[in-house]
This record gives structure tokens, C-alpha cells and sequence, in this order.
């Protein structure tokens, strides 16, 4: 059984190739149809004129054979009308013959009469064939080839209409299509029947002849349609392709690049409304970029000046607190106030100098192996302290071997703080899930909360600078607005991502995926960040318990 499966798997195999190559072939057609409008516009109408062309062709051969027909029909017809009178003159005459012998006599003189009653008159060439029916047990007599005459053609002449019919005989003149038109002969001979048979061989030739100049024509007209879709098509194509390039080369930052304008016409004008467009966006971008700058450079320059005045602040306020004992109460409590408005305040200005180090591109990652699962330890004791007194539970998931990551433990453990921080603040005293895991080349952690959540659009607005979901919401975590901006900017420095979800009652995740290797690029996740279906039903169905809505 195995060896018979062996046999027939081989005799597929040397089509194998051959299938392979046919998609191939396929797949390269359909990527070339779907980029070429040239190419469709031309199959296109190369399909619609030969659509037309074969409908045309079909009527005009069908009237100019029914045209050729009729005509050889009537000839046929008059040339029976005047063999009838030849033949009635001839059989039964006052001569005294046989039957047969008249017969054969009249079909000898039908075929040998000069112009126009000869076989090569109008009508052509013929042959004759002169029948009288048997009567009882006297057998029929005939001249000519009788059993060419088709039956019913023979069954109408018998009832005294003259008739024709197309049929394929073979005589000793000729063989192939032919014209039978049979008529009663008149004569003293009863039931005396008449037929002549015409060649179509020459009507065939032309028609054969018509039709292969028409389809000769057509071939050559589909080919003139094709090279004038071409160029009409190449017309339109060249300044769309035109602009393509531009548009493409102008969104790589050639900001200079414009289209050729040629001419008045339509394309012209899309020409000069696609430059005016790209002047305009030039303009805007440059004065983007320069009200960037001058934000990331004033930036800078504040926070680099507060330096010191801070400094200064920051020692008077430390030495007014050591010696806070000896205030009286309401004095004690604004030291108390202003140290840790000072602290806050500190907190700003440092993470302003690291948006604009970032800004500058002179950030740098101190990098070096390490167990993740440490870091994310780590950041935890930092923030620990929020969910105990927020009243919320934070919830571990950590792999049980080690997570060897090449990072900046310093950023990363930052990044973890910001999320786990954040996840509490909107916790709204429900568990939060910590999780890690990794594959062959990432590392990933998520955050997840059960509070608010986000709205539609919000997963990108969370990492703008200073940009807050709730502002009336109190904050646990003393944040500037800065850190999931300082985030995002610290997993860009690793090649990672930092992503977010939300939905609004059902809570939100972030997800930070970090490279195993220093300078590789994150792909894919081995974390999911949008929970399952299921999950998010189920924290529908508790949210609506605690609020004591209907589920």
C-alpha cells in the first residue's frame, strides 16, 4: 500500500514545477494588472472592440451569405422555369422513343444548350435530373443522378409546388454544397419531375473570401485600437506617474521637488494645483519645524536656566526645614508644603531635560545585560507604596527562568514605573495584572487596569506631553504629565514599542516589547495587548455589578 502511494505521489511530481510556475506566472500577471493603468485601459479596450467586432462581423456575414443566397436562389429559379419548357417540348413529344431515351435526351439538352438557358448561365453550372414516378409495379424512370434528390424536397414537388433545399451531393462533375431546385415538368408524360442541382463552390469561395477579409481586417483594426489606446492611455499615464514620483521623493523630504506644467489642458492644470498644494505644505512644514525648534530650544533653555535658581531655592527651603521644629505650627506646615512643591517641582524640571535631551537626540543608553524580571522587581518597590495606599492589588504573572535582555535598566525600570504608576492612579481600587513574558527575540511586559479606561482615539493621545484623560482626577503618583511622553521616547531609544488599549468601563493596558539583543527590531509581541473577548465581557459583567446596573 505505502510503495502504490510512492508511485502515484511520483507520477504528480514532474507537474509539480510546471503548477508552480503557472502561479507564479499568475500572480505576476495580477500584480502587473493591478499597478498598470496603461495596461488595463488598453485590454480593456482591445475586450470592448472585440466585443464589437465580433458582432459586427457575425450580421455583416450573415446579410452578405442570405444576400449571395437570394441571389443565387433566383437565378436557380428562372433557369428551372426555362429547363421546364425546354423539357416539355422534348419528352412526349410526336417522336416516336422510349421513355427512358426521351429522358435522357432532354437532360443531354439541358446541359448542352448555348447561353442563357445552359448550365453556365447566370444561375452557373448545373447538373439535370428528369424523374417519372413507377405506377403500381412499373418501376420509376429517371435520368441524371435521382439519388442525390433529397426526399422531402421530392415529396413537394410531387405535390405540385416547385421547391428548393441545401444539400451536400457527390456526382460525377461535382462533389460538395449544393443548390436542388425541383419543379413538376410540363409535357404529356405524367408526373414528369424536374431538378436541377447547382454547385455553391463558388459561392462558398466568396464567402470564404469575405470573411477572412473581414477577419483580416478586424485583426489589423484590433491592432490600430491597440497602438491608439497606447499612446492615448500613455498621454494620461506619464504626468500621473509624473506626479506619483513627485508625491513620492516629496514625502521623503524633498520638499523642493514640483511637477513639469506643460501646456493649458487638464493635466496642466492638476500639475499647477498638485505645486501650489506642495508650496503650501512646504511652507506649513518648514514653519512646523521651526516652531519646533524654537519650543524644543526654549524648552531647554528654561530648564537649563531654573537650574540654578532652584538650586538656591532648594538649599534655603532644606536649611528652613531642619529647623522646622522651631516654628510654630502654621509656619511648620507651609516648610512642609513648600519642600514638597519643591520636590514636585524638581521632578518637572527633570523630566524637561530629558524631553529635551530627547528632542536633541543626544540621549544615550547606558546599556547592559540583565535579568529583566529584576528590573520590573524594582520598579515595583518603587511604587508599591501607591497601591497600598490606594487600596489596590497589584497581581504578578513573571516567568520562572531568567529573562536576559541587553537594556538600559536605568530607562526601562522608568518606563515600568510611569505604567504601573499610571495603572493605579485609574485603578479605581480594582486589581492590577502585572505580566511578563519572552520569545526568541522579545521581551515584553503589560500593565493592565479595570478603572475608566479610554476612549476611542485616546491610545496615542496618552503619550502626548502634559495631555491628562480626567484633568479633575486626583493623582496619587505626584506625575508632571510627562513620563508616559519620556516612556515612549525610551522604548523608541531601545528599537522597542510602547503600546496602549483601552475601552472605556473596561479598563486599559499598556504594553512595552523591548529587543533581546541590542539594535535588533521588534516584530512581534509575545504578549497580547488587547485581552480576549471573553475577559473584557467578564469585566463588563463585574463593573456592572459594582455599580448595581443591570448586567
Amino acid at each position: 500500500m505505502w510503495r502504490s502511494k510512492r508511485r502515484i505521489q511520483g507520477s504528480w511530481g514532474p507537474a509539480d514545477p510546471l503548477v508552480r510556475g503557472l502561479k507564479a506566472i499568475g500572480r505576476a500577471v495580477g500584480v502587473l494588472w493591478r499597478r498598470s493603468l496603461q495596461l488595463r485601459v488598453v485590454v480593456l479596450t482591445l475586450g470592448l472592440s472585440l466585443a464589437v467586432l465580433l458582432v459586427l462581423g457575425f450580421v455583416l456575414t450573415s446579410q452578405i451569405t442570405d444576400r449571395i443566397l437570394d441571389v443565387k436562389v433566383r437565378a436557380a429559379t428562372e433557369e428551372v422555369e426555362r429547363a421546364r419548357v425546354a423539357v416539355g417540348g422534348i419528352v412526349g413529344g410526336e417522336e416516336t422513343r422510349s421513355l427512358h431515351s426521351s429522358l435522357q435526351l432532354a437532360r443531354n439538352t439541358l446541359l448542352s444548350k448555348p447561353e442563357p438557358t445552359s448550365g453556365a448561365g447566370l444561375a452557373g453550372a448545373f447538373d439535370a435530373v428528369l424523374v417519372v414516378p413507377g405506377d403500381g409495379p412499373r418501376e420509376a424512370t429517371s435520368a441524371g443522378p435521382v439519388g442525390q434528390v433529397p426526399a422531402p424536397l421530392r415529396e413537394f414537388v410531387r405535390a405540385g409546388q416547385v421547391s428548393y433545399q441545401y444539400a451536400t451531393v457527390s456526382t460525377e462533375s461535382f462533389s460538395g454544397r449544393a443548390l436542388i431546385v425541383g419543379t413538376p415538368a410540363s409535357s404529356r408524360v405524367a408526373n414528369l419531375e424536374l431538378y436541377l442541382i447547382f454547385p455553391l463552390s463558388s459561392e462558398e469561395n466568396t464567402i470564404s473570401l469575405v470573411r477572412g477579409t473581414m477577419a483580416t481586417g478586424g485583426l489589423v483594426l484590433l491592432l490600430l485600437l491597440a497602438g491608439i489606446a497606447a499612446v492615448v492611455s500613455r498621454q494620461v499615464v506619464l504626468p500621473v506617474r509624473s506626479a506619483s514620483r513627485t508625491a513620492e521623493r516629496f514625502a521623503e523630504g524633498h520638499l523642493s521637488e514640483r511637477m513639469p506644467v506643460r501646456g493649458e489642458d487638464d493635466m496642466a492644470r492638476l500639475a499647477v494645483s498638485f505645486n501650489d498644494m506642495a508650496e503650501s505644505l512646504s511652507r506649513q512644514i518648514t514653519q512646523l519645524e521651526e516652531f519646533g525648534n524654537l519650543q524644543r530650544r526654549f524648552t531647554s533653555d528654561v530648564s537649563h536656566e531654573l537650574r540654578t535658581p532652584l538650586t538656591t531655592v532648594r538649599m534655603a527651603a532644606d536649611l528652613i526645614y531642619d529647623h522646622s521644629e522651631e516654628l510654630d505650627p502654621a509656619l511648620r506646615r507651609s516648610t512642609e508644603l513648600m519642600v514638597a512643591e519643591l520636590d514636585r517641582f524638581e521632578s518637572l524640571l527633570g523630566d524637561l531635560l530629558e524631553i529635551s535631551r530627547h528632542d536633541a537626540g543626544v540621549a544615550e543608553l547606558s546599556v547592559e545585560s540583565i535579568d529583566l524580571r529584576s528590573t520590573v522587581n524594582s520598579a515595583l518597590d518603587n511604587v508599591g507604596h501607591l497601591a497600598a495606599e490606594a487600596g489596590v492589588e497589584l497581581q504578578f504573572d513573571m516567568p520562572e527562568d531568567e529573562v536576559i535582555a541587553e537594556v538600559d535598566a536605568r530607562r526601562v525600570e522608568r518606563i515600568l514605573r510611569n505604567l504601573i504608576a499610571n495603572a493605579i492612579d485609574h485603578a479605581e481600587h480594582r486589581p492590577v495584572q502585572i505580566r511578563m513574558a519572552a520569545d526568541e527575540d522579545t521581551a515584553a511586559v503589560s500593565v493592565r487596569d479595570f478603572g475608566v479606561g479610554l476612549r476611542p482615539g485616546e491610545e496615542k493621545l496618552v503619550f502626548s506631553r502634559f495631555w491628562r484623560s480626567d484633568p479633575s482626577r486626583v493623582r496619587r503618583s505626584g506625575g508632571t504629565g510627562l513620563g508616559l511622553a519620556i516612556s515612549i521616547e525610551d522604548a523608541r531609544l531601545h528599537q522597542g514599542r510602547l503600546e496602549a488599549w483601552g475601552e472605556p468601563g473596561n479598563g486599559a493596558c499598556f504594553r512595552l516589547t523591548l529587543p533581546l539583543v541590542r539594535g535588533h527590531k521588534v516584530t512581534t509581541s509575545p504578549l497580547p495587548l488587547k485581552p480576549p473577548s471573553a475577559e473584557r465581557a467578564a469585566a463588563r459583567r463585574q463593573l456592572s455589578i459594582e455599580s448595581g446596573e443591570p448586567g
